[in-house]
């Protein structure tokens, strides 16, 4: 009789920002991850699967997932067509090997994508064993008054899709509760980003990806949930470390964020 199978603990290349791609890849095998996040933005490496294909073999480290450029500041990445950038993310994802294309719901201006993310998701999902996984983003609050950027709705457990992304920094800055959008969700949690926040959406950036355990997040109530609930998607740390005055203290980040998110999924450790 065999046991639950281990979750696998990803990191995000966005961690290591401001350094790249390959330094991501140095990362995750230096401090024993299981595999990557690859966030496709205006580094040629993140969009290049030959050059990707090569860094996996190099480091012995696999790609579990694409996040596709759906970011204001990757908007002009891959183009301005929203359906040609997911056309492109399935198709690095297939190239690489990877589980999951992580995206974001639409803009508000994108009126015509909007119409169509929920029946054009589906379509998707048919011609590929690689999953959409639509993460939950959050609005913006100035005073009483909450503003949007996100259509049909920043929060995909409100929309007809089949797979979900939960980040962990986003429900801080919306204000939710995490355990019971992890719940509602159910057999749709198909990916997490792993961090941290502090909830104070009065701030100028209210999304903070801290390291977990840094914040006032459920992070360790999640992850002990994943495990007994027979969690089959994978857990990615997606930490801010910019502000890591060296090398070695990024380091130091990601080698805790690590350490957390082992030690809470314990239970099906490998």
């Amino acid at each position: 009789m065999t046991g639950p199978l281990a979750i696998p603990v990803a990191l995000s290349t966005s961690s290591v920002y401001p350094e790249r791609t390959p330094d991501a890849f140095d990362t995750a095998a230096r401090l024993g991850y299981d595999g990557l996040e690859v966030m496709v933005y205006a580094d040629p490496v993140s969009q290049d699967a030959d050059v990707l294909r090569r860094l996996i073999d190099y480091h012995q480290v696999p790609v579990l997932a694409v996040h596709a450029p759906s970011l204001l500041l990757t908007q002009r990445v891959w183009g301005r067509e929203p359906w040609g950038k997911l056309l492109r993310a399935r198709d690095l994802a297939e190239r690489l090997g990877a589980r999951a294309v992580v995206v974001h719901p639409p803009f508000r201006w994108q009126r015509e994508y909007v119409r169509g993310f929920e029946s054009g998701l589906a379509k998707m999902a048919e011609e590929t064993d690689v999953i959409f996984a639509v993460e939950n983003m959050f609005p913006l609050r100035a005073g009483t008054a909450e503003v949007t950027g996100y259509a049909p709705h920043w929060d995909p457990a409100s929309l007809d899709v089949p797979n979900v992304t939960l980040d962990l920094s986003h429900t801080a800055a919306s204000g939710s509760d995490a355990i019971a959008m992890a719940g509602d969700l159910g057999a749709r949690l198909a990916h997490v980003h792993l961090a941290d926040g502090t909830g104070m959406t009065g701030g100028p950036m209210p999304d903070e990806h801290l390291v977990p355990g840094r914040g006032k997040q459920p992070c360790a109530e999640l992850l002990r949930d994943l495990a007994a609930t027979g969690y089959r998607g994978g857990v990615v740390v997606e930490v801010n470390t910019r502000r890591a005055a060296t090398r070695e203290d990024r380091l130091a980040d990601l080698r805790e964020a690590l350490a957390f998110a082992r030690n809470h999924l314990a239970p099906v450790a490998a």
